[in-house]
């Protein structure tokens, strides 16, 4: 290419739009974008490349699902509504959240007009939430009764740890202590998950959710399973405050998950939290991990769980990637637990 200054590869295309490299990859698996090759074989993205990465980038920020994004390309408004709608939705949701913090200022400068000045802790809680979820509590098995506290809850909160670290033990006690919480657990997957099936056929209301939410997964590239409707009767179901989701890629294939992990991601700030059991590097995409969404890792040494921050190089990020597995690996590994030998030999296996 004579002016290869204009062309971008992979990693800096993704930077520029702000997607990641795994991103861009599926939007020409579908079909929505056509990087150049290079001699020797590499995508190369120029000012057309860009442009149209942008555009889908756009889109997809609005909340509209890749086969959404195909269609009004090309020009078809089909489905722009409710996914407008859903976005509109968010947006009041953060408007609400901003006047809160701009009637906390005025009442802020009214004080300091008196004489009042504001304390640092006033001034650090004028960006937090209204009601700021926290929770804490002794430690259960395999853990010396240490205390765990999580003091903001994220509405995505991703548990993650080796097998046989403890994090199954650590999302049911999440989901007793937790005010209004369920557990849905790997049980829903039982007798080829009939029961689950069963609650959505006698549920109309429930029924409509479920069918409305696999359309809109189907099209982002999921596969219509028993398993994902036995999931999505657990997250679509009405009651509980707060969800903790045992292993939620089990049953699911990859791009299954990365549509559903899209979909979970669409419902912005306001959503219902949840807690996510996972190892799948497509449900937590490090890259991906926004500022809504916490990390919590349970190390094989069974040190107390920790929250990670999302950037390369802090405390404990290096242990969560070396957690996440594909798909076909997990299968290999699936029912493999961890184990503490005896005598000489110190730690763990995982």
């Amino acid at each position: 290419m004579s002016s290869s200054a204009q062309f971008l590869n992979a990693s800096e295309a993704a930077g520029r739009l702000g997607v990641s490299a795994k991103a861009l990859r599926l939007y020409e698996q579908r079909g929505l974008i056509a990087p150049i090759r290079t001699a020797a074989g590499w995508r190369a993205y120029g000012p057309v490349e860009m442009s149209r990465g942008a555009e889908i980038a756009a889109l997809r920020a609005l909340g509209f699902s890749l086969a959404q994004v195909a269609r009004v390309l090309e020009g078809d408004s089909r489905g722009m509504e409710p996914a407008l709608a859903a976005h509109q939705a968010a947006l009041e949701s953060r408007l609400r959240q901003l006047v809160g913090v701009i009637e906390k200022i005025g009442s802020l400068r009214d004080d300091l007009a008196r004489g009042e000045a504001p304390s640092a802790g006033e001034l650090a809680h004028l960006l937090a939430p209204e009601a700021t979820l926290s929770v804490a509590f002794d430690l259960p098995w395999p853990w010396g009764g240490e205390r765990f506290e999580l003091g903001h809850i994220r509405p995505l909160n991703y548990i993650i740890g080796p097998l046989g670290s403890g994090k199954t033990r650590l999302a049911q006690r999440l989901a007793e202590t937790l005010p209004d919480a369920a557990f849905l657990g790997l049980d829903r997957l039982a007798n080829g998950c009939a029961a689950a099936l069963a609650r959505v056929d006698a549920g109309p209301a429930l029924r409509s959710r479920v069918d409305q939410t696999l359309a809109w997964l189907v099209e982002d590239g999921a596969a219509v399973s028993d398993a994902l409707i036995a999931l999505l009767a657990g997250l679509e179901a009405e009651g509980p405050a707060i969800l903790v989701v045992d292993m939620i890629e089990q049953g699911l294939d990859h791009a299954s998950q990365e549509a559903l992990i899209a979909h979970l991601r669409r419902r912005g700030p306001g959503g219902r939290p949840l807690f996510l059991l996972t190892r799948s590097c497509a449900i937590l995409d490090l890259a991906a991990v926004g500022t809504d969404e916490a990390i919590i890792l349970c190390p094989a040494n069974h040190s107390p769980p920790t929250c990670v921050a999302r950037y390369p190089g802090t405390p404990g990020y290096e242990a969560v990637a070396t957690c996440l597995a594909s798909s076909e690996v997990r299968a290999r590994t699936d029912g493999v637990i961890a184990w503490r030998p005896r005598g000489r030999m110190k730690g763990h296996q995982v």
